[in-house]
């Protein structure tokens, strides 16, 4: 299958300049570029699509180059914002750049700056004046056509500065400096991207005349089959680093996705290939219990974000919290699992009681009834004692105690 058409199979063209153009371009070397915006310090599954597609990019023989916008993250891109942005300080602005492109060094080819590299903004639209701003560059776009960009025209009616107003002339300006300095013809971006990304290509259209060979296009914004996108600022949002979301949260994200989601994220987010993917939907259909599209899809996820390590330890957990065999879970696997559920316990308390605190039971009578009917287990070994005394002896790491009640529901306790 053609570059052109497997992106297009997979969901990862929506829009774009010349069809024509862009399929006779994919078929020999180009140089690439997509930008990433530093408002946070680590990016998400929303940004990985665009990773994603500069891997493929590259694996196809162009060179692909990720700015990372450390001078249009000091302005903030008015893309999809119902509001102004708050403005980072540098000292975190700066810190978020060097993450941001830490990450992207993770996934993309930088062995070779032929084939890929990764560049600061800032490094070239920093050295220009305000007045070479206006003259270089204000001077090719009119009031008019700015309005009638979707990220403007949206903003109008509460207001947009003019720094977010301004935002698209520093992006085209990117265009056009990596054009004349590293040779790219193409931008890629999210939909959302679309009005920067036509106002770069316009602008080297009037600076180098309406015959160079440049082209743009955009991937759909991601979302679930409910229309949730992915994106920082969703709750729960699917950060990269695995310290704003675990492997495991990550694993388990993707395992109980809808058989919907499960086809369409194994196109977006694998590297799988198309008859395999079909395959695959076709066996999961037949058995759908089984969610054989679900548990290829994390691990195929989880392998390309965090590594077989990283896979190899999120089964473990599972499997771990499936069977109720939790006494070997760490200190940190614990707070993973548990941490939205974890319950202050007194120390030395009796199993009737801390049944109560912990909420898996209502009064005493019922947690003898449980406790009495085998149904409860602590830190994986059953227990038919409601006058058990919870002792350190029965602590995980000297301060918990994971309680499992019938086959699934689990109630955490830390002694301070």
């Amino acid at each position: 299958m053609k570059l052109f058409d497997d992106l297009l199979y997979r969901g990862l063209i929506k829009d774009f300049s010349n069809e024509a153009k862009i399929k006779e371009m994919l078929e020999t070397p180009q140089v690439i570029y997509c930008g990433f915006d530093p408002s946070a310090s680590s990016m998400h599954m929303g940004n990985f699509v665009m990773i994603l597609t500069l891997v493929r990019l590259q694996k196809a023989g162009h060179k692909i180059i990720a700015v990372v916008g450390g001078a249009t993250g000091m302005i903030g891109d008015p893309s999809g914002k119902s509001a102004e942005r708050n403005l980072l300080d540098i000292e975190s602005l700066n810190y978020n750049t060097a993450q941001i492109a830490a990450q992207l060094g993770k996934y993309l080819d930088l062995s070779d700056p032929k084939r890929g590299e990764i560049l600061n903004n800032y490094d070239w639209l920093s050295k220009i004046n305000i007045l070479e701003f206006l003259r270089d560059y204000g001077k090719y776009f009119t009031v008019n056509y700015m309005l009638a960009k979707d990220t403007v025209a949206r903003r109008l009616e509460d207001g947009i500065s003019y720094a977010e107003f301004s935002y698209m002339l520093l992006q085209s300006a990117d265009f056009l400096h990596l054009h004349e300095k590293h040779n790219t013809t193409m931008q890629i971006g999210g939909s959302d991207q679309w009005g920067n990304l036509i106002s770069g290509l316009d602008l080297i259209r009037k600076v180098k005349g309406n015959d160079v060979n440049v082209q743009v296009m955009t991937a759909h914004l991601l979302t679930n089959s409910e229309g949730v996108k992915f994106g920082k600022s969703v709750e729960g949002a699917l950060f990269l680093d695995p310290k704003k979301f675990s492997p495991y949260k990550l694993y388990q994200y993707f395992y109980n996705v809808s058989d919907e989601d499960a086809y369409k994220f194994l196109k977006v987010f694998t590297f799988l290939p198309k008859e395999e993917i079909e395959a695959l939907n076709i066996e999961h259909l037949s058995a759908p219990h089984k969610r054989l599209a679900q548990s290829r899809l994390a691990e195929e996820v989880l392998i390309i974000v965090h590594g077989q390590e990283a896979l190899n330890h999120a089964i473990k957990m599972s499997e771990a919290l499936f069977s109720g065999d939790v006494k070997d879970l760490t200190r940190e696997d614990i707070n993973d699992l548990f941490g939205n559920i974890i319950t202050p316990l007194e120390k030395d308390t009796k199993l009737e009681d801390a049944l109560i605190s912990l909420k898996a039971a209502a009064s005493k009578r019922e947690a003898r009834e449980f406790i009495n009917g085998n149904s409860v287990s602590v830190n994986g070994q059953k227990v038919n004692n409601p006058n058990l005394v919870l002792t350190k002896y029965y602590l995980l790491h000297n301060e918990f105690i994971i309680v499992k009640r019938g086959k699934k529901q689990y109630f955490v306790g830390k002694i301070a």
